[in-house]
């Protein structure tokens, strides 16, 4: 039982937070919520292993799902329809999360292990070392995957890095 607890107050604490590099990661809000939804009942299923640190093993669950998704959703076919349904209030819960369509286009734009570099970096603020261990790769992977990034991004904004020229 006090797991089952321990288990409600970690969602109720850390979903937002979540929830928030979900969306980061898929740019999609539906996407996002599904994908934290699925994260969180593999991590009610293996709670008792991860106990001590649950939202390291909850991050690594979103950063693989969201990455193998990207590569599914390349093989996938979309039928097109007349009119998209509208939601029930009409406003995005979420434009908040970036509030900048640019800054969210951008990063949407990224291959996928770029993406998981750069929002884990800047936005969760983690440490090279923590990021590589969660992309399972070298700490030198996690910087030229996070330098590629952000040169897109600056790319992507126009802004010239230092000893470029733009015309």
């Amino acid at each position: 039982m006090a797991e089952e607890e321990a288990f409600r107050r970690f969602v109720a604490e850390r979903s937002a937070g979540l929830l928030r590099l979900a969306y980061l990661l898929t740019a999609d809000r539906a996407g996002a919520e599904d994908l934290v939804q699925n994260a969180l009942v593999k991590a009610y299923l293996r709670w008792r292993s991860i106990e001590s640190n649950p939202e390291a093993y909850v991050r690594r669950v979103l950063v693989t799902v969201a990455a193998d998704e990207r590569r599914r959703a390349h093989r996938r076919h979309e039928t097109a329809v007349e009119a998209l349904p509208e939601t029930a209030d009409g406003a995005d819960p979420y434009a908040g999360v970036d509030g900048n369509v640019r800054l969210r286009s951008a990063l949407a734009g990224l291959p996928a292990r770029q993406r998981a570099a750069v929002v884990l970096r800047h936005w969760v603020g983690l440490e090279v070392a923590e990021v590589a261990e969660l992309l399972g790769c070298s700490a030198g992977t996690v910087r030229s995957q996070t330098l590629r990034g952000l040169e897109k991004l600056r790319e992507a904004y126009g802004v010239a890095v230092e000893g470029e020229t733009r015309g």
